[in-house]
């Protein structure tokens, strides 16, 4: 956005050109005929209404007016006239070496908020009517609002203790001493850190109180070593219940946070002295027999628990949940099951020591050598040295001493496995050495790092739960925390239903698809959410002349590689590509350790017998387990080569599945730059906010490295539509930023070059610039689906992100300010949705999940904001998860049907699969992409390194990044323009 900074005083202030609605002159727009999917029909009316007009159509919508075939209503008015609710103002005419084609355009001036503070996200244009009415339930339970005071006090203890366990059991001993005295019989709740809820007030403002605290894990029947703190209780607030009601009412926009986190805190404090806490979940090994994940590991189930604002008033969000714990084994056990081999006989080897030592390492074990005492240690690493050779100093005279004879005379304990090495626990000054076989492993640890496919295939035997069954343990769960008997539920006067929210739903209709006019099937209506390529052909089959395949697997010989490739291209003739029956070369065989120096041989002899002409596509044969080829491969295609390649496994070699071959060439067809399918109603112009003025649609998303990697950067993709009005193709790029960083960097960039001077770059730039080559036209309209951001971060991430996207903007053309609606797309969260009847088969799919177009905006969703949950994808196994959709920022003025329906409707466009997708598929494209991108990461550099990053290719000119973040190798050019992650 354009930012002027005002000089009047020491604050900044954000003045931006609102987004101007613009409009293209009739007369000037040139006109194309439907042919193959393209072409508006003739004589588009392309206008914007004013708000007035806005307004009248948006009341005649809630009050159950008429609406198209979408739900929405083309919005008209007279071209040339932009306004807004307090100004109206002439339209300007902007041209410039950006735009060949003359827009007419306005631009208002207004004040951008510069903190959340003055932001507030949209409120909701009434409610969505389109679709099949029905209700479902959702796991969403009742919560009645107290009507008693509650009270905030700060809790500091000295000393400083980092364990929330700690923490609670002191706060608990408290309670215990104090309650009916000085707590004036006050049951408080506690977070575990430095906060203390009441319902109604203590007796003091501030008080300090001596807690000693006796370590019960320290002995079995002999002493116990006893601790104490000085425990200071200091009143700090009162929330206002009030603002809580006038804003789950309606009247009050703004939430109001602590009243929410006190019920929260007061909902938890039972099951977090019941169970283990892991974040908002809760796991027992009593809630259901924990399951052996193999390797050391086993599945803990438990429920996750949240309460939440919404239209029906405070709900309780119980789900289920499960995460992998350390199996409280033996520690030599343990380490004979992560090494799969007997350790009792032979001592490990220098790799089996760092692998023992990664896996143990911050594990908490407990000694067993000692009859009466069960003293805990946190491991810090592992002797070097197998502990037969292991001595340590017993005095200032440098007498040693062997850990063998120490353990035999002070414990009497003889060590048997003396060549293994000993557990290092303490810091390094002062550190202390216990053998394995005198360990166990403390119940209740939960593991956090990655877990191996083997482990991940049990956990999902274990955890895919048929909806009723869902259902079932929810409710079972609910019932057994028994919240009516809750003392801490009756203190502070909260009551809990005990039945499943029942919401009034509609089920969207399917959008027909348009094919190709030469196959059997022109057009395809999908039924509960899924369709096939028989007698269809692609509605833009590309073209591939030019081609060669290598394997990579040993178990394939050229004959048989060599009929697969013909089935393949026979498959892809058929579904609509001209395709080369020939490869320009044999088929090449490699080892995997080889890929670099093969994949440049088939590229130079490739290049030699077309004389100068580059393959376009590769084919590549890899073995079923092929462990980092898959990504070394894709990082030399697509950074320096720039050669597209479709990988496929020696399994699907040999089987040559139909269904399997037909999935494969229609990515082939959407990486070669054709298109699958698109809406029937995009080519008809008939989609309400995107079919009447160019209209470009953005999907974003940031993964970031998995838990334990500390330095690794993470990685940002944005994928924009490049084919208005059909909004189908997408161009992706993709950048390296900080660890854990959400916001994405490098949306729009500026740097100084010694030359050119000030150069302005980034992914938004680009991918606008993209677009406005392969269509002909700019933007008028922007459309962002921002994936991966949770609530907390919400204004963060749109203060900065739209920021970005307006000055990219700008950048490209003075005054260009396309409207801009910006929604989070949200897949973590814990709502479910089921069934009314789990007997009524017309009313699920066959997995028995809600039918795919179920879409829920009422009851359960947030009691202002502009929300919805969608399920848009038919079920396979297990428990549908809808996708909930916040629109935190809306330019384009869209109705709930507009977005809902388009949404819905985009999520049959994805390319990779005849069904329709769990979430909008500019999100899913990005998320491939970002995905892509960890393979790009430099692989002679360890992953802990400080460089260790990416580059940020979505600018054609090299430039600056952030400090400690090494550049991905750039995409090369032909790669960026096609979806290459497919």
């Amino acid at each position: 956005m354009p930012i002027r900074q005002m000089k009047e005083s020491s604050e900044r202030h954000l003045v931006i050109k609102s987004p101007a609605l613009s409009s293209m002159n009739a007369a000037e727009k040139p006109k194309k005929t439907v042919q193959n999917g393209k072409g508006p029909p003739e004589d588009p009316q392309i206008s914007i209404p004013s708000p007035a007009t806005r307004n009248k159509s948006r009341r005649k919508r809630r009050n159950g007016a008429k609406s198209n075939g979408q739900g929405d209503v083309l919005m008209r008015q007279d071209p040339g006239v932009c306004s807004n609710s307090s100004m109206i103002l002439p339209a300007t005419v902007i041209q410039n070496s950006y735009s060949e084609v003359g827009d007419t355009a306005c631009q208002m001036e207004m004040t951008y908020p510069s903190s959340s503070k003055s932001l507030r996200f949209p409120p909701r244009p009434g409610q969505g009517q389109a679709g099949v009415k029905c209700v479902v339930k959702a796991n969403h339970f009742l919560a009645e609002l107290p009507s008693k005071d509650l009270n905030q006090y700060d809790v500091t203890i000295t000393p400083e203790v980092a364990s929330k366990t700690v923490n609670r059991a002191i706060i608990s001993e408290l309670v215990r001493l104090y309650r009916e005295s000085d707590l004036g019989m006050r049951l408080p709740a506690y977070d575990g850190r430095r906060n203390l809820y009441t319902a109604g007030e203590l007796p003091f403002v501030s008080r300090e109180f001596n807690i000693k605290i006796v370590d019960e894990d320290d002995g079995v029947n002999g002493p116990k070593r006893e601790r104490e703190y000085k425990v200071l209780i200091r009143f700090i607030a009162r929330a206002d219940m009030h603002h809580l009601s006038q804003f789950l009412a309606g009247i009050h926009g703004e939430a109001p946070v602590e009243a929410l986190k006190i019920l929260d805190t007061v909902l938890r404090e039972l099951s977090a002295k019941r169970y283990c806490p892991v974040g908002r979940s809760f796991f027992s090994p009593d809630i259901r027999t924990p399951q052996r994940l193999g390797d050391g590991l086993e599945l803990w189930c438990g429920f996750y628990q949240s309460i939440r604002p919404t239209q029906m008033g405070l709900s309780l969000n119980i789900d289920m949940s499960s995460t992998a714990f350390i199996e409280p084994l033996p520690v030599i056990d343990f380490v004979a099951q992560l090494l799969s081999k007997d350790v009792l006989s032979r001592p490990l080897s220098d790799s089996d020591r760092t692998k023992v030592k990664k896996a143990l390492r911050g594990v908490k074990v407990e000694v067993t050598h000692r009859v009466n005492v069960r003293r805990k240690y946190r491991v810090a690493g592992l002797t070097s040295q197998p502990t037969r050779e292991l001595v340590f100093p017993v005095d200032d005279h440098s007498n040693l001493k062997s850990v063998v004879e120490y353990f035999r005379e002070m414990y009497g304990f003889n060590i048997q496995y003396t060549h293994l090495p000993c557990l290092q626990v303490g810091n390094q000054k002062k550190a202390s050495y216990l053998p394995m076989e005198a360990c166990k492993i403390v119940r209740g640890q939960r593991y956090t790092k990655r877990l191996n496919e083997k482990q991940i295939t049990s956990l999902l035997k274990v955890t895919c739960q048929r909806p009723k069954d869902r259902e079932n343990d929810i409710l079972q769960t609910v019932q057994h925390n028994a919240y009516d008997h809750d003392p801490y539920a009756k203190e502070f006067g909260i009551k809990i239903s005990e039945k499943l929210a029942s919401v009034e739903a509609r089920v969207l209709p399917a959008p027909w698809l348009k094919y190709h006019d030469t196959g059997k099937e022109k057009d395809c209506l999908p039924q509960v959410g899924q369709w096939n390529m028989r007698n269809k052909k692609m509605i833009n089959g590309s073209t591939v002349s030019r081609w060669a395949c290598i394997s990579f697997s040993r178990s394939v010989q050229e004959s048989a590689a060599r009929a697969f490739c013909s089935e393949l291209v026979q498959m892809c003739q058929v579904s609509g590509m001209e395709f080369n029956t020939e490869p320009v070369i044999p088929i090449y065989s490699a080892k995997p350790e080889h890929v670099e120096k093969a994949l440049k041989h088939v590229f130079n002899a490739s290049l030699n017998k077309l004389k100068g002409k580059e393959l376009e596509l590769l084919l590549a044969i890899l073995p079923d387990n092929n462990g980092p080829l898959y990504g070394d491969l894709k990082r030399i295609c697509e950074t320096e080569l720039g050669l597209i390649s479709q990988c496929c496994l020696t399994q699907h070699v040999f089987k040559k599945r139909t269904e399997y071959l037909a999935n494969v060439s229609l990515k082939i067809n959407v990486k070669m730059g054709g298109r699958n399918t698109v809406l029937l109603d995009a080519i008809s112009w008939r989609i309400p906010v995107v079919s009447d003025m160019p209209t470009i649609i953005f999907g974003a998303d940031v993964t970031h490295p998995e838990n334990g990697e500390e330095s690794s950067p993470s990685i940002a993709a944005v994928v924009a539509s490049q084919d208005w009005p059909e909004v189908t193709k997408y161009a992706g790029l993709v950048c390296a930023q900080a660890h854990r960083q959400e916001l994405i960097q490098d949306l729009f960039k500026t740097w100084h070059d010694p030359v050119r001077g000030t150069i302005s770059g980034g992914m938004i730039r680009d991918l606008l610039i993209s677009f406005r080559k392969a269509t002909g036209q700019k933007p008028l309209r922007i459309i962002f689906y921002r994936d991966g951001v949770s609530e907390g971060q919400f204004y963060h991430v749109l203060l900065y992100e739209l920021d970005a996207i307006r000055k990219a903007c700008a950048s490209l053309e003075p005054n260009y300010q396309p409207p801009v609606t910006f929604v989070v797309v949200q897949k973590r969260h814990h709502t479910r949705l089921f069934a009314s009847n789990h007997k009524d088969r017309s009313s699920t799919d066959r997995s028995g999940n809600i039918l795919p177009g179920t879409v829920v905006d009422s009851k359960i969703c947030h009691p202002t904001e502009f929300d919805f949950y969608l399920c848009s994808h038919a079920g396979i196994q297990g428990t549908s998860r809808p996708a909930h959709y916040h629109v935190l920022w809306d330019e384009n003025n869209f109705t709930a049907d507009g977005i809902q329906s388009l949404t819905n409707n985009l999520c049959y466009t994805y390319a990779r699969c005849t069904r329709s997708v769990s979430v909008v598929p500019p999100v899913y494209y990005a998320h491939l992409a970002a995905f892509r991108a960890r393979f790009y990461m430099e692989p002679d550099l360890p992953e802990n390194s400080s460089l260790v990053g990416g580059m940020n290719p979505s600018s054609r000119t090299p430039h600056p990044v952030e400090s400690g973040v090494r550049p991905l190798p750039a995409l090369k050019e032909n790669v960026k323009k096609v979806m290459f992650y497919c």
